[in-house]
């Protein structure tokens, strides 16, 4: 019997848009995995041979990328920072938007030109987008690496700006920070191991499962019926992939 296909899924805020949308692509998890006090890390879902992981967001690219799992759901944010060559990322998923922000304490910006920027010292868990986008501008970036609380780092004297993710701007402000550039726009993508998806011809339809359930509506069935969800457990006997990924780059 061949190994199950495992699906590395996010913890966190993308956890709660990602239950619905694996639920469209037909992978209807256990109970348990919905339950963030749930300590268990491993769950079943309702089609056989297909399990679901739960990991932090920046260990979903590392899983896949090293074949401990097959396929996971990551921001774009990631793939860029660790730029993984093991990757290939065919869906956009259109979930989890947000957006790759530089920003300062309020008081600073008021003053401050980025146009006039020649070096900056910056507290980020990004520190290779950070420095590429810097370098792209003909600044010199100093970044101090932190795995979270950035918010902290321009309060305490630790680095005057920080590269975080900004969503609504609400942590931002509670902490008299301002966005004052935007580094790039934020999505969370499907994700694959190229050599599984070149050796598993199941992965095929779980990924054609997934570009399905993101795509716009179908018109509706006779009666007034729509499509419903995709039925795995009937199309991964599928062996033959009529997709191939890219040599190189993963397609985001």
């Amino acid at each position: 019997m061949p190994e199950p296909i495992i699906i590395a899924v996010p913890k966190g805020r993308i956890l709660a848009e990602a239950i619905p949308l694996l639920a469209a692509a037909g992978i209807i998890p256990e109970a348990a995995f919905s339950d963030e006090d749930s300590r268990a890390l491993r769950f079943t879902t309702n089609t056989p041979g297909i399990d679901l992981i739960r990991v932090r967001a920046f260990d979903v690219a590392t899983f896949v990328a090293h074949g401990a799992a097959q396929l996971g759901i990551v921001g774009s944010d990631v793939l860029a920072e660790f730029d993984y060559s093991e990757l290939y990322a065919p869906v956009d998923l259109g979930i989890g938007h947000c957006r790759l922000s530089v920003a300062e304490p309020a008081e600073l910006a008021a003053t401050d030109d980025p146009r006039g920027w020649s070096h900056v010292r910056v507290a980020t868990k990004y520190p290779h987008v950070t420095e590429a986008y810097f370098a792209r501008r003909g600044v010199s970036a100093e970044c101090v690496k932190l795995n979270g609380a950035m918010e902290l780092a321009p309060l305490l004297g630790l680095a005057p700006r920080i590269v975080d993710l900004v969503s609504s701007g609400r942590t931002l402000k509670e902490n008299g920070l301002v966005e004052v550039e935007t580094i790039m726009e934020v999505t969370s993508r499907l994700i694959v191991n190229r050599a599984a998806f070149k050796t598993r011809g199941e992965i095929v339809p779980l990924v054609e499962a997934f570009r399905r359930a993101v795509a716009p509506s179908p018109l509706p069935l006779a009666g007034g019926a729509r499509g419903g969800p995709v039925d795995l457990a009937a199309s991964i006997v599928m062996t033959s992939p009529p997709l191939t990924p890219p040599a190189s780059g993963r397609g985001i």
